[in-house]
């Protein structure tokens, strides 16, 4: 069985509780069901016994006596409707209450009567189960046979029996449930570390451990929420520094690119190598502005608390973005009615054109840019009609400072390999997603899916 194959842990326990109390009760169930029913059963066939030993000795009496209407005295022993007496002499049977075959009686119960052996023996006859008391009988060569009914005691057994199965049945389930419960109860800090881990990992530094009152657990809620603290504050630093870093950068960049552009107006006077060093100077120059500025946007975005929402149409947005570019138009699909998401306006703008931006430096420009609405999502899908993405490359271009198969190049479309970062997390901050899929006709087709708010 594969790891993806096994229980969890909580049902692991739970199904441990339930086959242990399963197989406690079937114990308890087999003693009760072996002493209940033994004692039952000794007791109705010592009851069939006294009662045959009474009437053979009535019997015994009136054939000593000669005493007429021995069928008649027969017919009075029996105890009810379902009772059989049977009197075996020489060439005759006598029989009394209900009608049973005598040929159905074992050949050796009658035998030991014969030789003067009492006994006795648990009979099926007719479908009813019956106990047989063979007697002899002293004043005559004969055998006084009775068949007491154990229909009863019967249909008690089968009563108890289902009581016991029952009762089985629902001790194990029981138990399932009762472990289901200690081990939710028992793993619920687990789960909350768990919870707590996932949202730090997604980038909610703010996540922590509630306060524990159990103390094997207090330490490790401790160590795990100073643990948080720390890293929320190494980010905060880092986030900080970077932004500090770029505020710096700001003024001589500005100088640089009002001399790159001024260079790039003079293109035209300057011939030959110190062109095409004029060329990749204000190309990297206008790189290096763009990567100050992603990065001025991370780290405000790394140290901004949670902005305050407000409902957003979003393909009106889309509508708006798109509008305000320059260049050719591109492809828009809009679902009727358009969807709407709980967000920030900035950070919206900046998803759409950051993602059109990457379409436009990569592949060639985006073909296709869609908002629509799916399974209570608002989704918007951008498609270009370049080389498409690695599928081992999919998860590892929104990272920081990633640029795929360009890292180490130069040049003007290579970009600073944040803008697609800044987008994950601004789509996080928004609660959704962000994925690339292999666009149909080839290319990429980037998927940003964002839970659609309530009108």
């Amino acid at each position: 069985m594969t790891r993806a194959h096994r229980f969890s842990l909580r049902w692991r326990v739970a199904v441990v509780l339930g086959v242990g109390s399963l197989l406690l009760t079937s114990v308890l169930a087999l003693v009760v069901w072996n002493l209940a029913s033994g004692y039952m059963l000794r007791q109705r066939e010592q009851s069939a016994v006294r009662q045959a030993e009474v009437n053979v000795r009535l019997v015994d009496e009136s054939l000593r006596t000669g005493s007429e209407g021995l069928d008649e005295l027969l017919k009075g022993l029996t105890a009810g409707p379902d009772t059989t007496i049977l009197l075996f002499r020489p060439g005759q049977v006598l029989t009394g209450g209900r009608q049973v075959d005598p040929a159905v009686l074992p050949r050796e119960l009658l035998d030991l009567g014969r030789a003067g052996v009492p006994a006795g023996q648990r009979l099926i006859v007719g479908d009813m189960p019956v106990y047989a008391v063979t007697l002899p009988i002293t004043n005559a060569d004969g055998v006084y046979v009775e068949v007491a009914p154990m229909l009863q005691l019967d249909r008690t057994f089968r009563f108890l029996s289902a009581v016991l199965v029952a009762a089985t049945v629902a001790s194990g389930l029981l138990g399932v449930a009762l472990g289901s419960w200690a081990g939710r109860r028992a793993l619920r800090p687990l789960t909350q570390l768990t919870n707590a881990a996932s949202r730090i990992a997604g980038g909610d530094l703010k996540a922590r451990l509630p306060a524990q009152t159990d103390p094997d657990l207090t330490p490790l809620a401790a160590t795990f929420n100073s643990t948080a603290d720390a890293l929320e504050q190494r980010v905060l630093r880092d986030a900080r520094f970077a932004g500090d870093v770029s505020h710096e950068l700001r003024s001589p960049l500005t100088t640089m690119v009002n001399a790159s552009e001024v260079l790039r107006r003079r293109r035209a006077d300057i011939p030959g190598t110190a062109g095409r060093a004029v060329d990749l100077l204000t190309s990297e120059v206008d790189r290096f502005a763009r990567m100050v500025v992603d990065l001025l946007e991370i780290s405000r975005a790394d140290q901004e608390d949670d902005p305050t929402l407000e409902a957003i149409d979003l393909g009106s947005l889309v509508v708006n973005v798109l509008a305000a570019r320059q260049g050719p138009p591109v492809p828009l699909e809009l679902a009727s009615p358009s969807p709407h998401v709980l967000g920030d306006r900035r950070r919206l703008d900046r998803v759409v054109s950051n993602l059109v931006d990457n379409a436009e430096r990569h592949a060639g420009g985006a073909v296709r840019v869609a908002v629509l609405r799916r399974g209570g999502l608002a989704v918007l899908e951008v498609d270009d009609t370049g080389p498409g993405v690695a599928p081992d490359a999919r998860t590892r271009i929104f990272e920081r400072f990633d640029r795929g198969t360009r890292a180490g190049s130069r040049g003007a479309d290579t970009g600073s390999g944040l803008g697609l970062a800044l987008v994950a997390q601004h789509v996080q901050r928004h609660g959704g997603t962000v994925h690339v899929v292999e666009r149909p006709g080839g290319g990429a087709r980037f998927v940003v899916e964002i839970p659609e708010a309530e009108r």
